[in-house]
């Protein structure tokens, strides 16, 4: 059973959350801040977490990046006021997966949950000979779709699963210009109302990575105006 982790400083919120995803079979533990979140996660970390981003003695920003030292693959959803746009990139471009704006549906919200889920319970799964895929190769890149692990130069590159499935987006299509368009129904096929600014802030993210395992990585290339495209490496 999964455990998925709500927090938020809104005790209605809070509750509502945690019953529905419980009425979906979860398991949900609950936090009234991120510092109690922080301490909780001390002795295991959830599933998922669903991270208020304005909230009392640590927020959701501040407990976003000290869970991504921890673990790149554990799937983060925010919870965020209309007028937050710039905490949601800002959130976004520290690691989180996807996020909702308040007042948001509850069905909306558990179907993201499950889309996350459904992603990581494919990266966790051990191969067979069944299910054996060759990875994607592309100059020292190398992916492999069966358990979302990226390397460069043989490096393991750590992503988030909505980062490997833009990658992957601009990937199989290399010297393809792919829009922000086509890269939102890449990361968010649930979400056509994702903005062109969230598409960039995992760009950016993406391009970081890459970066801290070689600082001469050029591989993401901008068209301005249009959106960006994979520059096959030899």
């Amino acid at each position: 059973m999964a455990t998925i982790a709500v927090v938020d400083d809104e005790d209605n919120i809070r509750e509502t959350v945690a019953f529905a995803l419980r009425r979906e079979g979860y398991e949900a533990i609950m936090f009234r801040d991120g510092m109690e979140a922080w301490e909780g996660f001390q002795e295991r970390l959830p599933t998922l977490a669903i991270l208020d981003i304005m909230m009392p003695r640590m927020d959701g920003l501040e407990l976003c990046r000290k869970l991504r030292a921890r673990s790149e693959t554990l799937p983060i959803i925010f919870l965020t006021s209309r007028d937050e746009e710039l905490d949601r990139i800002l959130g976004l471009e520290l690691g989180a997966d996807d996020y909702l704006c308040k007042p948001f549906s509850m069905r909306e919200l558990i179907a993201r949950v499950k889309v996350l889920l459904r992603r990581l319970s494919l990266s966790q799964e051990p191969r067979t000979k069944e299910s054996e895929e060759a990875p994607l190769r592309s100059g020292p890149l190398e992916l492999d779709l069966h358990r979302y692990l990226v390397k460069w130069n043989g490096k393991p590159v750590d992503l988030t699963v909505t980062e490997f499935m833009m990658l992957h987006s601009l990937v199989r299509h290399p010297g393809h210009v792919k829009s922000r368009k086509q890269l939102t129904k890449e990361g968010y096929s649930h979400d056509t109302y994702v903005s062109d600014r969230t598409i960039d802030s995992h760009i950016k993210r993406l391009r970081r990575k890459f970066e801290e395992v070689d600082p001469a990585f050029a591989a993401i290339e901008t068209v301005y105006g249009v959106g960006y495209r994979w520059v096959s490496a030899a």
